[in-house]
C-alpha cells in the first residue's frame, strides 16, 4: 500500500469518527474537552492524595520515633516496644548491650536498614549524640513502610506500618472516579444536545428562511438581532445579504425588461422604414412606372433609408453612452454653441421665432463639444416640432460659479408634469407633433441625458411657471467634470 493510499485511508476513518453534522462536532468537543478536564481533575486528586496519605504514614512513624526517643532510658525494650505499638505501627526496639530485641512481629526490614544512616556513617553501633532526625532513616519494601532509628541510650528502633490501606483506598478512588466520570460524560452528552440544540437554533431559522426564500418568499428577515453577539452579528449581516441580493435581482429583472422593451421598440421603430424600403423596391420591380413615379419611389427609399439609419445610429449612440463613452474634453462655450445651432433652425423653421439670451463669453465650460452640440440639436429640433408657425423659441443661457444652466423654452402644447420624468425614456413620444412622420426616433431626450450625466450634469423637463404654455427643458453642466 502506497503512502498515499494509507492517507486517503486514514482520512477517511476520521471522517467517519467525526460527525458530519455542526451539532454533533459540537457536543464531540465539548465532551472530549470535558473528559481531558475530568481525567486531569482526576490525576491531580489521586497525587495529592497519594502524596497526603504517604505523608500521614510517615508523620505517624516520625511521632512514635520521637516518642521512643523521649521514653528511652526509662523503659526496657519490651514496655517501649508495646507502647509504641498501636493504630496501624509495629515496634521493635533491640538492646545495644546485649543485642536483645522486645517484639519480634515486625517484618523483615529491606536491605541496608539493618543499621541506621548514623552507625553506616561511624562504620559501627555507636549512636553519635547529634538530633534524632540525623539518626532516623525511612524505608519502604512492597507494601510496608520502616522506620530505623538510634535511640539514646543506644538502642535500635525500628517501626513498621502497613500502606497497603493506601493503595486500597487509592484504588478505590480510581474505580469510583472512572465510573463517575463515565456517567458524567455520559449525562452531559444527552443534555449538550438539548443546550447545543438550543444554542444553535437561530441556524435553523437561518435555514428556514434560506428555504422559504428559495421557494418565493423574499419579503422575509431575520431581524436586527443583538449586535454584540456573534449570532446577532451572523443575523444582521445575513440580512443585509438578502436586501443585496433582492435589490440586484429587482435591477436584474427590471434590466431584462427594460431590454425587452428596447428590443420590442427597436424592431417596431425599423420595421416602418424597412417596410417602406420593400413597398417601393417590389413596385420598381413588378411594375415599370413612369419617370415621375419611379423618381416618388427612388425618393421614398432614400427618405425611408435616411430613417433607418438614423435611428440605428441613435441606438449605437444609446447603447455606448449606457456601457461608458470616452469624453474629448476642451473649453467649449455654450453661449457661441447656442447661437450656431439657433442660426440653423432658423433655416429649417423661419416661421418660428428664434431667439438666444446668453451670457456671453462667461458661459465657458470643460466639456466634449461634439457631444454638447449633438445635446443641443435634439433639444432645439423637439422645440421646432413642438412649436406651431407663428410661435417662439428662446434658448437661455446663465453661468454660475460652479455650474452654467442653459434653458430651451418654447411655446408649444408642453409637457404636462406626469409626463416630465418619463420623455427621457426611449421610444416614448407624447404627441403627434413628435411622431414617427416627424423623423424622431424617441431617442434624442434619453441620448441628451445620458450625455449631460456623463458630464456630471443633468437634464430636467422643468416647470414652465407663470409664463404660461410650452415646454423647458433645462441642461445642467459643471464648469469642471466630474
Amino acid at each position: 500500500m502506497t503512502p498515499g493510499t494509507t492517507a486517503t485511508t486514514a482520512a477517511r476513518a476520521r471522517s467517519r469518527l467525526v460527525p458530519a453534522s455542526l451539532r454533533g462536532r459540537v457536543r464531540l468537543a465539548v465532551v472530549g474537552l470535558l473528559a481531558v478536564l475530568l481525567v486531569l481533575l482526576f490525576v491531580a486528586v489521586d497525587v495529592a492524595l497519594g502524596a497526603r496519605l504517604d505523608a500521614d504514614l510517615r508523620t505517624r512513624l516520625t511521632d512514635r520515633a520521637a516518642l521512643a526517643e523521649q521514653l528511652s532510658g526509662s523503659l526496657d525494650p519490651q514496655e517501649l516496644a508495646d507502647q509504641l505499638e498501636g493504630d496501624g505501627v509495629l515496634a521493635e526496639v533491640c538492646s545495644g548491650d546485649d543485642g536483645y530485641c522486645a517484639s519480634t512481629r515486625v517484618a523483615p526490614a529491606p536491605p541496608g536498614a539493618s543499621d541506621p544512616p548514623s552507625a553506616r556513617a561511624s562504620g559501627g553501633r555507636v549512636a553519635p549524640p547529634g538530633p534524632a532526625a540525623e539518626r532516623q532513616e525511612v524505608l519502604q519494601q512492597g507494601d510496608a513502610l520502616y522506620l530505623v532509628a538510634d535511640l539514646r541510650d543506644g538502642d535500635r528502633l525500628t517501626l513498621q506500618v502497613d500502606a497497603s490501606a493506601v493503595s486500597d483506598t487509592l484504588s478505590r478512588l480510581v474505580v469510583l472516579e472512572v465510573v463517575g466520570g463515565l456517567a458524567a460524560l455520559a449525562l452531559a452528552w444527552f443534555a449538550l444536545g438539548r443546550v447545543v440544540g438550543a444554542a444553535l437554533r437561530p441556524l435553523d431559522d437561518m435555514t428556514t428562511l434560506a428555504r422559504g426564500i428559495a421557494g418565493g418568499d423574499r419579503g422575509r428577515r431575520l431581524g436586527s438581532g443583538r449586535p454584540d453577539t456573534e449570532l446577532g452579528r451572523n443575523a444582521q449581516a445575513f440580512d443585509a445579504m438578502l436586501d443585496e441580493l433582492e435589490s440586484a435581482v429587482t435591477t436584474a429583472e427590471r434590466a431584462q425588461e427594460q431590454m425587452r422593451a428596447f428590443l420590442s421598440d427597436a424592431s417596431h421603430e425599423l420595421r416602418t422604414p424597412l417596410a417602406g424600403l420593400q413597398a417601393s423596391a417590389e413596385n420598381l420591380l413588378r411594375a415599370d412606372p413612369g419617370r415621375l413615379d419611379r423618381e416618388r419611389a427612388l425618393a421614398a427609399m432614400v427618405r425611408e433609408s435616411t430613417r433607418a439609419s438614423r435611428l440605428v445610429a441613435d441606438l449605437l449612440t444609446a447603447a455606448r453612452l449606457a456601457e461608458g463613452v470616452q469624453l474629448e474634453l476642451a473649453e467649449v462655450d455654450l453661449g457661441v454653441l447656442a447661437r450656431q445651432e439657433v442660426e440653423r433652425q432658423e433655416l429649417l423653421a423661419p416661421s418660428v421665432a428664434w431667439s438666444v439670451d446668453g451670457d456671453g463669453p462667461q458661459a465657458v465650460v470643460r466639456a466634449d463639444g461634439g457631444r454638447i452640440g449633438q445635446v443641443l440639436t435634439n433639444l432645439l429640433d423637439n422645440a421646432r416640432r413642438a412649436t406651431p408657425a407663428g410661435g417662439s423659441v428662446v434658448v437661455g443661457v446663465r453661468a454660475g460659479t460652479d455650474a452654467v444652466v442653459l434653458e430651451v423654452r418654447d411655446t408649444g402644447s408642453g409637457i404636462p408634469e406626469a409626463d416630465r420624468e418619463r420623455v427621457f425614456e426611449r421610444f416614448v413620444r407624447l404627441d403627434a407633433a413628435r411622431d414617427r412622420r416627424s423623423g424622431g426616433s424617441g431617442l434624442g431626450l434619453a441620448i441628451s441625458r445620458a450625455i449631460a450625466r456623463a458630464h456630471g450634469g443633468d437634464l430636467v423637463a422643468a416647470d414652465p411657471g407663470s409664463a404660461g404654455g410650452g415646454a423647458v427643458l433645462r441642461l445642467t453642466l459643471p464648469r469642471t467634470p466630474a
